[in-house]
């Protein structure tokens, strides 16, 4: 069985966020004898650099001959000033479509070390752990027409189409059915069937899948808006989440402030067959980026997301997830998680930190 790695850095943080990671991945795989190998490609900005496209036909074909990706982060402001479909978060938007990478997980774990750095009190969120499962390649960010066109009044009108069809649903919505049996055999739909037609088929396709082959989970479902403040409110009330694209994107972002920061949390986007697309769910930080103070946790976490998903090395991910642990219990810490007391490092030391309790 092939087991070959595409590495793509980005942009911004990317290339030190990823030299952390890549550095995890060496010992890992040495360490369980995995047979893992890997190249390196561009994405994003550091595409069009060279390129003069994000994702350019040599990243198209080795992403397709890859059993899995890495990716850093895309995007910055060097490249805000240039055509809307060329710029680099496109790139993105353009490898998840190719190749139909449909289920996006984002997993929200509080570490016990990190009680305290969440913006919720410890007890609101101690213990907390939340799968959200977004569908990543339909929904308002593909959907056809879209663009910015002028009225005959002169006056600009941005427009938008959010579409699903029924088996986009369906098999996005069999994914989290299947991922709570295996947790808390609880799933909540999320929605806003109360004014957009599109979310009324969702909450209809839902319901009639769990009422066809998974009675045996839980299923409630909640407009968008509730959702979102019972995330702040009660948030350990939620095992798997399942939505789509634009709501997806929204509340996992604000899972993650649960967990201390967003630099704690990884993602996975897999395709029917397993194959998927790694990363953290923050994004490039150009203002921090050559600093050395980026978390680069939520990639190592998203190597463990890896040898889990794609690779079925559960040991190893196992591994990496208790190396995390170790290191916070030492109580080094990067900047966006740092209380006083503790041990500021940077992100190559975090990474190294992580690399020697591996070795220990």
């Amino acid at each position: 069985m092939s087991k070959h790695i595409l590495i793509l850095a980005g942009d911004g943080i990317g290339p030190e966020i990823i030299r952390a990671a890549e550095s995890v991945l060496s010992t890992i795989n040495q360490k369980f004898s995995l047979g893992l190998t890997w190249e390196h490609g561009l994405l994003g900005g550091a595409a069009i650099d060279v390129h003069g496209q994000p994702y350019p036909d040599v990243t198209s074909a080795q992403a397709k001959q890859a059993d899995a990706i890495l990716l850093g982060a895309v995007g910055g402001p060097k490249w805000d000033g240039i055509e809307r479909s060329i710029r680099p978060e496109r790139g993105l938007l353009k490898i998840r479509s190719e190749l139909n990478l449909f289920a996006n997980l984002r997993p929200a774990i509080l570490y016990p070390q990190l009680a305290d750095a969440s913006s919720l009190k410890p007890e609101i969120v101690s213990g907390l752990d939340i799968l959200i499962v977004r569908e990543l390649t339909g929904g308002i960010y593909f959907g056809q027409p879209r663009g910015i066109r002028e009225l005959e009044n002169g006056e600009k009108q941005g427009y938008n189409t959010d579409v699903y069809s029924e088996s986009e649903i369906r098999r996005i919505a069999k994914v989290a059915f299947e991922l709570a049996k295996l947790r808390g055999s609880k799933v909540c739909s999320v929605d806003k069937a109360n004014v957009l037609e599109v979310t009324e088929l969702w909450k209809q396709t839902v319901t009639e899948l769990h009422q066809n082959d998974y009675q045996d989970v839980a299923l409630s479902h909640m407009y968008v808006d509730n959702a979102a403040m019972q995330l702040v409110r009660a948030p350990k009330q939620f095992d798997v989440i399942v939505t789509g694209n634009l709501f997806g994107d929204i509340l996992s972002d604000e899972a993650a402030m649960l967990t201390g920061s967003i630099g704690m949390l990884p993602s996975a986007s897999l395709d029917e067959h397993g194959k998927g697309m790694y990363e953290p769910c923050h994004g490039s930080a150009p203002d921090i980026a050559g600093q050395n103070i980026a978390n680069p946790l939520a990639t190592i976490l998203s190597v463990a997301m890896m040898l889990r998903y794609s690779f079925k090395e559960e040991q190893a991910a196992v591994a990496i997830e208790h190396a995390v642990g170790h290191v916070l219990d030492l109580g080094l810490r990067t900047a966006d998680i740092y209380a006083e007391g503790l041990t500021q490092v940077g992100t190559e030391e975090m990474g190294q930190a992580i690399v020697n309790a591996l070795n220990t």
